[in-house]
């Protein structure tokens, strides 16, 4: 087998060696079908169980009873930028969002090319650094609804206490960092995450809905855009995107296998916290850009004390096995990746490469 690196890619990510050698072991031939999973019709009994496990199972994973509706949809987290407000911000309500980062951002450009918005909250003219406190955030007891993205990809940060809007339904965009830790995940009535990060390949994004959200869908959208079709379909009204499903439900299953969300929380913690360590000692080298309190378990910013040295790092780590390292091209800098699937051992071992680099450079 070829050799793999320890991929710190930001998302496509690095995914369960032993899923990857499952999906090889059943490429040809699914269950005896005599088909691959790619090729096998949606309508088959063989996907209607894949389908209906890997709903079952996120619900499970997550803590949710099933007046939550699971949902495998296209086009990406950025659709439902535009599909939450379509459904859910009618004329005459506002709907208020928190801007901790571009995807945040992103997402109250397109709210307000369909209604009325309101940025409860921005860091970006602290370029992004934290995300607000709870009391921070004040929302009308009227909102249509309050938007947050849990964790913010591109400049490192991450909720640890979220607001509370009251009978406000809140909505997250949790395509970062969803299944990553525990948390209360019955306080939403709508979260919203691209799978290619935490739980599956780029192609799929899993909308998690309740039922009392989703009696809010006006009749008058068109059939594609309302969460009321999907639902109703359970994600079958047309052609799902089969195989990063597929995948979904694995890695679902190699997360319950390994403990569930207990087990999880704790690799991701010793992750996080073997390279926090090695920044907080070396801080005058590697400068962490965001405020301790609000820094991500997930992607974790830094910046070196040049540029120059910043290529280099890039350039020796991709020679030693890490890649994926180099930061979002708007920002700069050194990103570290972190999700689920990374080993505690890449953690450790790029802690060891960063010692080693400072004291070379």
């Amino acid at each position: 087998m070829t050799k793999r690196v320890y991929n710190f890619n930001p998302g496509p990510a690095t995914l369960p060696l032993s899923v990857l050698q499952r999906v090889q072991q059943e490429l040809l031939d699914y269950r005896g079908t005599g088909m691959s999973v790619l090729e096998i019709s949606h309508r088959s009994p063989e996907y209607e169980d894949i389908n209906t496990s890997a709903m079952a199972l996120t619900r499970e994973i997550l803590g949710l009873r099933d007046n939550f509706k699971v949902l495998f949809l296209g086009g990406g987290a950025s659709t439902q930028f535009a599909m939450i407000p379509m459904n859910f911000l009618p004329t005459g309500k506002t709907a208020v969002y928190v801007d901790t980062g571009s995807w945040s951002s992103k997402a109250i450009k397109e709210a307000q090319k369909i209604g009325k918005v309101q940025v409860a909250f921005s860091s970006k003219a602290e370029n992004y650094k934290r995300v607000p406190k709870p009391s921070e955030v004040k929302c009308p007891s009227e909102a249509a609804y309050l938007h947050v993205t849990s964790n913010n990809t591109i400049f490192g940060t991450q909720y640890d206490d979220f607001p509370n809007p009251g009978n406000v339904p809140m909505i997250a965009d949790m395509s970062s960092d969803i299944a990553s830790r525990r948390r209360d995940f019955t306080k939403f009535s709508l979260i919203y995450a691209g799978a290619q990060k935490n739980l599956g390949p780029a192609g799929v994004t899993i909308v998690i809905i309740r039922d009392d959200l989703l009696a809010r869908c006006p009749e008058n959208l068109s059939t594609m855009f309302t969460y009321t079709t999907h639902a109703k379909e359970n994600s079958l009204y047309n052609t799902p995107p089969v195989f990063a499903v597929y995948i979904v439900k694995m890695v679902l299953e190699w997360m319950k296998e390994q403990g569930g969300l207990n087990a999880v929380e704790k690799s991701n913690f010793a992750k996080k916290e073997r390279i926090y360590q090695m920044m907080d000692l070396s801080s005058e080298y590697y400068r962490g850009t965001v405020d301790p309190d609000s820094r991500s378990w997930m992607n974790i910013t830094m910046r070196l004390p040049s540029e120059e040295l910043e290529k280099k790092f890039l350039a020796e780590a991709k020679a030693a096995g890490f890649i994926g390292l180099k930061g979002h091209r708007s920002v700069g800098g050194i990103r570290v990746s972190l999700y689920n699937a990374m080993p505690l051992e890449g953690a450790e071992k790029l802690a060891e490469f960063m010692e080693k680099f400072r004291k070379s450079n």
